[in-house]
C-alpha cells in the first residue's frame, strides 16, 4: 500500500500581531480532522503551529493533489478564519487564503503544500519542518548539507546507499523552470542556482541509486500570487530518515548553523534562522503548540518534529530542537540578531530592492518627485531655495495652526 503525507500550512490570523495562533484554532482544525478521521477520509493527522502560521498533517491514500484532501485543508482554514479568527478580531485574518472559493486544488490560492506518496519501509522515521518569517528557499542551504555535503553527512561516505549522491529538483519560481542535477558531479552548479533563494528553490531530493524520494519543499511565493506583500511564505517541508537515508541526526545537524534567511519584520529584513522547541505537545489531542514570535517579529525560526510511520499512521512526534545540544544554536542566533539588528533600515539587513518592490516601501517611495540629473546640475540653486522655502513654508503653516488649537 502507497501512503501519502500531506502538510498544508496557512496563516489566518495572528495573536497578536503575528506572533502566534491561537490555541483555539489549533483545537478546531484538530477536531475536524479527528472527524474526517473517522469518516474513513484520512488515515492519521497531527496539528501544529510555528509562529503565526498552521499546519494541518495529514496522512491517507488518496494521492498527491488529491481534491478531497486539499478540499478538506481549505474548509478548514475558511471556517477556522469565519468562526473564531475574524470573530476574536486577529490580525490578518484569513490572510494566506487568497481567493474566495475553492477549485479542486489548494496549490496556488496561498496555502504552503508539501506531499510525498511513497511506499513504506520496514521502518519509516520522517522529520516534518515548519518555518515562520521566512521564504521557501530558507531550506535551500540546509538542505543541500544533508544530502550532499559529506561534512555534515557522513553517510554520504561511509555508507554504500547513499554513495551515489542525490538527484535534486530546483523549481525556478519567476519562469517556471524545473533544473534536474546530481550531487556530487554537480554540486557547483547546484549552489550556483540556490546561493539565490528567493528564485531557485530545491522541491524534491531523490536518491540516485533508486530514485527513492527523500525529501518535499512547498515553493509557493505568496508574493507571486498576489503581486503585492500579502506576508511572508512560512515553508513547510518533510524529510524521511535512515535505511540508505540520511539518519535524523544528520538532518538535524544541518540545522545547527542558524544560516541568515530572507524574510522577518514585515517580510523585508534578512536574519537568522533559529531552531527553536515546541511550547508544549498534547498527544490526546493531537495538537502541539509553537514558538512565538516576538523580537522584532521574529527572529525567523524553524520547529522540527519527528514521527514513525506504520500503516500510514503517525507515532509521535518528538520535538527535534528540544535539546540542550541546540541551546548553542540559539545562543549564537541571539547573537546574529542583536548584530545584525543595529543596522536598522540598511542593507543587508533591509532587503534588497528587487525583493523590496513586493514590501509597502514602493507606496512611500512613490510620493517621492526625482529630478533629472541634467536639469538639476544646470538649475541646483533655484532648486535648493525651492525645497527651503517650502520647509519654511510648512513650518509656519504648523505654528499658525497650534497656536488655534
Amino acid at each position: 500500500m502507497k501512503v501519502t503525507v500531506s502538510i498544508i500550512k496557512a496563516d489566518i490570523g495572528g495573536l497578536p500581531g503575528h506572533a502566534w495562533v491561537h490555541p483555539k484554532i489549533l483545537e478546531f482544525a484538530a477536531e475536524r480532522l479527528r472527524e474526517e478521521q473517522k469518516r474513513g477520509l484520512i488515515i492519521d493527522y497531527f496539528v501544529y503551529n510555528a509562529g503565526d502560521d498552521m499546519s494541518l498533517l495529514m496522512t491517507h491514500t488518496k494521492g498527491e493533489n488529491n481534491p478531497d484532501i486539499h478540499g478538506l485543508a481549505w474548509s478548514i482554514f475558511k471556517e477556522a478564519t469565519e468562526n473564531i479568527a475574524k470573530k476574536v478580531k486577529l490580525y490578518g485574518a484569513g490572510q494566506d487564503l487568497l481567493k474566495d472559493t475553492f477549485s479542486g486544488n489548494i496549490r496556488g490560492l496561498g496555502p504552503q503544500v508539501a506531499e510525498m506518496e511513497f511506499e513504506e519501509r520496514p521502518s519509516e522515521p520522517l522529520v516534518v519542518f515548519a518555518a515562520d518569517k521566512t521564504e521557501p528557499g530558507a531550506f535551500n542551504l540546509p538542505f543541500y548539507r544533508i544530502f550532499a555535503d559529506p561534512f555534515n553527512t557522513a553517510g554520504l561516505v561511509i555508507d554504500p546507499s547513499m554513495h551515489q549522491g542525490f538527484r535534486f529538483e530546483i523549481l525556478d519560481v519567476y519562469e517556471g523552470k524545473v533544473y534536474l542535477l546530481d550531487a556530487p558531479e554537480n554540486s557547483y552548479d547546484i549552489l550556483g542556482l540556490i546561493g539565490t533563494p528567493g528564485r531557485y528553490i530545491i522541491r524534491r531530493i531523490y536518491r540516485r541509486s533508486d530514485l527513492t524520494q527523500a525529501s518535499v519543499t512547498s515553493v509557493e511565493r505568496l508574493n507571486l500570487i498576489a503581486g503585492r506583500y500579502v506576508g511572508k511564505d512560512d515553508p513547510v517541508a518533510m524529510v524521511r530518515a535512515q535505511h540508505g537515508l540520511p539518519a535524523v541526526g544528520e538532518i538535524l545537524e544541518a540545522f545547527a548553523y542558524p544560516h541568515l534567511v530572507e524574510g522577518w519584520m514585515r517580510g523585508s529584513h534578512v536574519g537568522p534562522l533559529m531552531p527553536a522547541k515546541m511550547i508544549s505537545i498534547d498527544m490526546e489531542k493531537r495538537i502541539a503548540l509553537g514558538p512565538k514570535m516576538t523580537r522584532f517579529d521574529g527572529p525567523p525560526k524553524v520547529i522540527a518534529l519527528g514521527f514513525q510511520l506504520h500503516d500510514g499512521y503517525l507515532e509521535g512526534p518528538v520535538d527535534l530542537f528540544d535539546d540542550p545540544a541546540f541551546d548553542y544554536s540559539r545562543q549564537l542566533a541571539a547573537q546574529i540578531t542583536d548584530y545584525i539588528r543595529r543596522m536598522g533600515p540598511v542593507m543587508p539587513h533591509r532587503l534588497p530592492p528587487e525583493e523590496m518592490e513586493y514590501t509597502t516601501l514602493p507606496q512611500i517611495l512613490s510620493k517621492l518627485k526625482p529630478i533629472p540629473v541634467d536639469e538639476y546640475e544646470k538649475n541646483r540653486l533655484q532648486y535648493i531655495q525651492f525645497l527651503t522655502s517650502q520647509a519654511s513654508q510648512q513650518t509656519t503653516g504648523q505654528t499658525t495652526g497650534s497656536g488655534h488649537d
